[in-house]
């Protein structure tokens, strides 16, 4: 009888595997982990110094003096001054490259590979994800 051939994986293919078992978790990982930093600065910035700041805000939003967007610029800058709000948004946007970051990867693994299907495929959601951002609304 005929067996059927096992599949051996070349050269390369092994060493696209290892990248992709070793390089993902990494980064994966370290964008967790700097997002959690980031989210747990803010949180503990509330707490030591304004731990009324949602209730102000809210009711700074009820009484219409105060609008719900921000600028990414303005967080930005609210943030090296030690906003509170604006640590944990940008630990937010930081945590919102989690996905960004795998199918960057991803798409570049398949453009390696010349798989174009799923180049386009991945293309199409990486755009989505960087138009989502790009046009999301802040705060």
């Amino acid at each position: 009888m005929n067996q059927p051939e096992r599949y051996s994986p070349s050269p390369s293919d092994a060493e696209e595997d290892r990248i992709l078992r070793t390089w993902t978790p990494l980064m994966l990982r370290t964008v967790l982990i700097v997002s959690t930093i980031v989210l747990i600065v803010g949180i503990a910035a509330t707490v030591l110094h304004s731990p009324g700041f949602y209730i102000d805000r809210f009711h700074a939003l009820q009484r219409g003096q105060m609008h719900a967007t921000e600028q990414f610029s303005m967080i930005i800058r609210q943030a090296a001054a030690g906003d509170p709000h604006a640590i944990m948004t940008i630990g937010l946007y930081v945590l919102t490259l989690v996905p960004l970051v795998r199918v960057a990867f991803t798409f570049v693994l398949f453009l390696k590979d010349r798989d174009y299907i799923y180049v386009a495929a991945t293309a199409y959601v990486l755009s989505g994800l960087i138009l989502g951002m790009a046009l999301g609304r802040i705060g």
